[in-house]
This record gives structure tokens, C-alpha cells and sequence, in this order.
């Protein structure tokens, strides 16, 4: 008996010392809980019921250079109604005033509010909208109604802030006005201007605190902010609205006359490099226009008889020519191994001076011209072209410059007609505003200019940065090569291929341009039409490029019924300064296609960031913009859309990986 006693003894003993160490140790935790960890775990209890979030800056104001709005932020109001903090008392004594201001502000009647707000009271609504997408103005009144002017304690009066972007000239200009965007995650997706000068025009984030009243619904505490937003800074643009109006409606109209694709215009300042307008317009399934995609930055193609002027330039710089050289254009078909270049003249013109085959756009006299004075020494010829800066881009700030392609003897693709045929714009690619570049510095004696977007940044009408003049070449060739060949472009104009665009009011400097834009025996032909040149010639002030793709054949292609029409409607009204009567249709495009179309790019660039995405099919601007945006560097070979991509689709990428894209 003795020993059961023990035993139980002994249980009880192991039973209470359990006990004891039980509780020390939920007295240790407690403590710990208490003095150690009880800032933490009350910060966490905080952090459920109050948060503090960021409030977006409003972005600077985009203007253009005269200081008409491209780019605004504008602020939007939602206004909502706590029915819990509002006492028995100010409810009884507001709510029929409130209901008629509210009637009377948004036309509902005074029982449909007066109904609305008892029964939010009744279920202790704490977050009950009232209106959203109010303007500041009428936010202002509404801020005033009764009960609601006691503010957000005692009025249970909510005001939810946002920014949105607007447009004040719409569709016009609106590719290269561009976006920034900035997902979850934080990455941002940039393009046009408001893409290249985000980091001036975002501003700093505020800070708010707001608390939880239910699930997903926040609260703002106070009607002050914890740290106040600071806006952005104002970014004023070399676009001229007057000049962009003219080449907006100039290319519309042209588009729509020759069922054309797509097409591009730009206006440059000679002297400065500024550019005054840039129209990008791509044509719908709907047969409407509107600004699809940056084709004058980002689409390298090969220029045609655009290029001859680079030619001639390069052969007058390395003097196996002059003006007066002869050359023979046989019957307008010279064969070059197995394959032959034409003339758009049966029977060619004859033996003609190397400044009339210019005039005329010979491409049996240019073919002839530059391989029989470089087939020797193929590597001059492409030596020039490069020391003249044509293999390089122009370095823009904005983002998807396309990359010219300059080939050189040695490469896989140089074949023996490869001279030739550069010779008179095929086998290499550039894009509109590299072509346009080179022409104007031709109109500046040889000094080219790098295309500027910017003039400055301000603050409170306080310039904060300045952007000036920045000379990309001081000489891509001599003055006297320049002058040669401005009087050649002058002649075109005049005499030549071009004369149907001559005005006695002043006179154009330029050089048509009309390249087959496919190949291959079963393919139908498409063309690209194209003119490129400055006015006045005698005292260069713009510079100005027009290329209109796939235009309708039955209605013509060649580049001085297509392009040069649309640069001389330009010329006459911005050298004239004639006001501009235009006015932009509010329908100018189904807007269910053109959301489409960005949201289909937004997508893909918010959600690829370390992960290459499936590009085949996706148009050759949005892919540069959008790798470059992934801090890829980007090697193209072709024009048009991806065929093919160097990184398959699904494998991680890090920044400066180097892809290569076909295009077709």
C-alpha cells in the first residue's frame, strides 16, 4: 500500500513540476511578447486597421513650343459618405438640405438621395458612394453642401483623389505625345515624349493614411495628407500644334486618296534640329486612319531613289565623279550578273550627265555610276556611307529607334550586285527621320543636327533645364560637295522628276523616291512612295519627309504623285503661315480598335520583364520599344513584323543580353 502511495505520490510531483515549467514558460513568453516583441506585434495590429498609401503626383503639363497643351493632368473627385460618424443629430437637421443640393447638382430627385443616404445610415455604411469623376469645380460645391461642410469627423464627408492624362488636341500627334505606365510591380513602360521625359514630368508621391472599415474599403483619416505630393515639372516640346494640324490633315487626306496603309510625315527646323510636327497614321480594318505606331522613329526599310543622294554625295566626296560625268543608260536595262536594274523609262534616256540622271532618278545610270568607279574597292563606297554616319542611329531620347543597315564586303548577305543595287536604295534600310536627317544637313552645308523633341523643362515658369542645338556630324561632307548637290535637288524640283510640285511663291529642294517593297516572282508588288527635301531652297528654314506605304497601284505609286504632293501642301501653308481651318473629327477612329491595339502592347510590356515573350507577329517598332524597355540590346535584320527571335520565348533574360530579331 505504501508503495502504490508513493507511486501516485511521485506522478503527482512529475505532474506539478510539468505544470511549473508550463507556466514559466508561458510567463517568459509573455514578457517577451509584452517588452521584446510588443512594438512589432502592435505595428502589425496597426498596419490591419491603418495604412498609409502613396498619392500620386500630378504630372507636369507636355506643351507644345508656343505653349498650347499636349499633355495635361487632370483631377478627379470621388465623393463618398461615412453614415456612422455622423451623429443622430447633424443627420436629422442636414439630410433634407443635403438631398436637394445633391438633386440639384447631378439631377436626381431630392427623395431618391434623401432615400439613399437613410439607408446607408441605417446599414452603417461607412463607404457609400455619392458620385465618382467629379471636376474640381463642382467637387468645390459639393464640398460646400450641407452636412457635408463639417468636413470628414463630423460630416462624414469621403473625397478620393486621382489624376488622369488627357489630350486637349486628341488623336493628333497622339503616338508621339506617347505614355508612361506603371504597373504593380513598379516597372514602367515609356513611350512618345511622356515615356522619354517621365522622370521631369512625374513629380513625387505623397503619403496619406487612411483606415479600414471593411473589407477592401479604406477610409482617409483627416482631411489633410501626411506628406503632400509634389507635381512634376513642365516639359515644353518643339512640336508646333499649327504645323501639326497642317501634316496631320495633309497625310490624312493623302492616305484616304490612295487607300494607302500607313504613312508618315515629319517637319523639321533646319538650323536647329527642332521638330515641328510628326504624323504617324495607320490605316483600320475599318478602313479609318489614326496614330498607330511611330513609324518615322522606329521603322527601318530600305528608301529607294531617296538614297541616291547619299550616293552622289559619297562619289563626289571620294571625286570619281563630278556633275558633268557621263554615263550610258544603254535602253533603261542594265544586267548586273543574273539579275537586271530598269528605269521607269522604256528605252532609258541615253548618255546623260551624272547630274541629270539625278534629276531624272536613273537607276541605270546611279547602278552603273557607283559600281563601276567602287567594284574594285567595294569598301570605299560602304567606308563613306559610314563615315558619314549612316550605319548609326541618331541616339533620340525617345525610346524604339529603329537600326539602319549599311551592308559592308565580307558580310553573308554581300553578293555581287549588292553595290549596284545600294547604289539606287536597295539592300539597305534606314528609317524616314535617319533619311531626313542626312537631307537636312545637306540643306545646312554638311553640319547635320541631332532631331530634338525638347526645348526645355520649367518649374513655376522657372527653367530648370534647357535643351540646345547638339551637332551630331559638323561635316558629313564638304561645302562644295553640299552646294552641288542642293542645286541638283533644286532641278528635280524644277526639271525634273519633281516639277510637278513647283510653285513660283518659292522655291523646294528635294528628291523623289519609289521603292518595290517586296520581292520574289509570286509576290504581288507593293511600293513605297517617298520625298524627302527643305524649303525655301535658297534659305533653308524646314526640312520635311513624306513616306506613304502600299499605296493603291490603280491609283498610282511612284513617289512624285504619291509623297511629293503632301510635302508641297505642307510647304505652301506653313511658308505662308496660312491659319489653320481644319478641324480633327471626333470620330476619326473606331476607339474600341485603337484600345485594342495599345492595351495589346501595355500588356505584353508590363508583363515580360525577365522573361522573354512570344514576339512573332508584333510590328517592329513595338518590339524595339519594348525589349529596350527590358534592358535588351536589339539587333534587327529585315522590315515589317518578327519571323523569327534569337531567344526563345519563356527563357529568362538578363539586362544587356543581346537579341536578335528577323523581321519579314
Amino acid at each position: 500500500m505504501a508503495v502504490k502511495d508513493k507511486n501516485i505520490l511521485n506522478r503527482l510531483y512529475f505532474i506539478s513540476g510539468c505544470m511549473f515549467i508550463f507556466a514559466i514558460l508561458v510567463l517568459v513568453k509573455l514578457v517577451k511578447t509584452q517588452f521584446v516583441e510588443g512594438d512589432m506585434y502592435r505595428a502589425k495590429a496597426e498596419e490591419r486597421v491603418f495604412r498609409t498609401f502613396d498619392i500620386p503626383a500630378n504630372r507636369g503639363n507636355l506643351y507644345d513650343s508656343k505653349g498650347n497643351l499636349l499633355a495635361t493632368s487632370v483631377p478627379k473627385y470621388d465623393i463618398r459618405f461615412d453614415a456612422v460618424t455622423v451623429t443622430d443629430k447633424d443627420f436629422r437637421e442636414n439630410i433634407k438640405e443635403l438631398s436637394n443640393a445633391l438633386a440639384k447638382e447631378f439631377g436626381k430627385s431630392s427623395e431618391h438621395y434623401d432615400n439613399k443616404l437613410r439607408r446607408a445610415r441605417d446599414n452603417k455604411n461607412r463607404y457609400f458612394l455619392i458620385k465618382r469623376n467629379l471636376g474640381y469645380s463642382q467637387y468645390i460645391r459639393v464640398k460646400s453642401f450641407p452636412l457635408f461642410k463639417y468636413g470628414s469627423n463630423r460630416g462624414g464627408l469621403i473625397v478620393e483623389q486621382r489624376t488622369i492624362r488627357e489630350h486637349p488636341i486628341g488623336k493628333i500627334a497622339e503616338r508621339t505625345v506617347g505614355y508612361e505606365r506603371q504597373d504593380a510591380q513598379g516597372y514602367y513602360t515609356r513611350v512618345g515624349l511622356e515615356g522619354a521625359y517621365g522622370p521631369f514630368l512625374r513629380g513625387k508621391e505623397g503619403k496619406r493614411k487612411k483606415q479600414k472599415i471593411a473589407k477592401n474599403q479604406w477610409k482617409p483619416i483627416g482631411d489633410a495628407n501626411e506628406v503632400e505630393p509634389q507635381d512634376g515639372y513642365d516639359v515644353i516640346s518643339t512640336i508646333d500644334v499649327n504645323v501639326q494640324d497642317i501634316t496631320h490633315h495633309a497625310l490624312l487626306a493623302q492616305l484616304e486618296r490612295f487607300e494607302a496603309e500607313h504613312g508618315t510625315v515629319v517637319v523639321m527646323e533646319t538650323r536647329t534640329g527642332e521638330i515641328k510636327a510628326i504624323s504617324n497614321l495607320g490605316r483600320t480594318k475599318s478602313g479609318k486612319y489614326y496614330e498607330k505606331l511611330n513609324y518615322a522613329v522606329g521603322e527601318s526599310h530600305e528608301p529607294g531613289s531617296t538614297f541616291k543622294l547619299m550616293a552622289m554625295v559619297a562619289a563626289l566626296e571620294d571625286k570619281v565623279i563630278d556633275s558633268s560625268y557621263i554615263v550610258d543608260t544603254e535602253n533603261g536595262r542594265v544586267k548586273f550578273y543574273d539579275r537586271v536594274v530598269k528605269d521607269s523609262k522604256w528605252g532609258g534616256y541615253g548618255k546623260i550627265s551624272a547630274a541629270k540622271a539625278f534629276e531624272l532618278s536613273s537607276n541605270t545610270a546611279f547602278a552603273k555610276i557607283i559600281d563601276e568607279n567602287y567594284k574594285n574597292n567595294p569598301k570605299k563606297f560602304v567606308n563613306r556611307l559610314m563615315n558619314m554616319g549612316l550605319h548609326k542611329t541618331l541616339g533620340l531620347s525617345i525610346k524604339g529607334e529603329g537600326k539602319p543597315k549599311i551592308p559592308y564586303p565580307g558580310d553573308k548577305d554581300w553578293y555581287g550586285t549588292t553595290l549596284p543595287w545600294m547604289a539606287h536604295g536597295y539592300g539597305v534600310a534606314v528609317t524616314p527621320l535617319q533619311t531626313l536627317a542626312f537631307y537636312n544637313a545637306i540643306a545646312n552645308d554638311g553640319e547635320m543636327v541631332k532631331p530634338r523633341f525638347i526645348k526645355e523643362v520649367k518649374a513655376w515658369d522657372k527653367t530648370k533645364e534647357r535643351f540646345d542645338k547638339e551637332v551630331i556630324n559638323s561635316a558629313i561632307c564638304s561645302k562644295e560637295t553640299a552646294k552641288i548637290v542642293q542645286e541638283m535637288m533644286k532641278n528635280v524640283v524644277v526639271r525634273g522628276t519633281a516639277d510637278n510640285i513647283h510653285t513660283e511663291s518659292f522655291q523646294i529642294a528635294g528628291k523623289t523616291g519609289t521603292c518595290w517593297g517586296n520581292y520574289g516572282k509570286d509576290k504581288e508588288r507593293e511600293y513605297i512612295s517617298s520625298f524627302a527635301g527643305y524649303f525655301p531652297a535658297d534659305d533653308p528654314r524646314y526640312s520635311c519627309i513624306v513616306v506613304i506605304h502600299k499605296p493603291n497601284k490603280e491609283k498610282g505609286y511612284y513617289g512624285n504623285i504619291v509623297a511629293a504632293p503632301v510635302f508641297k501642301t505642307i510647304a505652301l501653308k506653313v511658308y505662308n503661315d496660312i491659319p489653320v481651318i481644319d478641324e480633327v473629327s471626333a470620330d476619326i477612329v473606331e476607339s474600341k480598335e485603337i484600345s485594342e491595339s495599345y492595351e495589346e502592347y501595355f500588356q505584353k510590356a508590363r508583363k515580360y520583364k525577365t522573361i522573354m515573350p512570344d514576339l512573332k507577329g508584333m510590328p517592329a517598332m513595338d518590339v524595339i520599344s519594348l525589349l529596350e524597355n527590358m534592358g535588351l540590346k536589339v539587333e534587327v535584320k529585315g522590315s515589317g513584323k518578327v519571323k523569327s527571335q534569337s531567344i526563345e520565348p519563356g527563357a529568362k533574360v538578363k539586362t544587356n543580353q543581346t537579341i536578335r530579331i528577323e523581321l519579314s
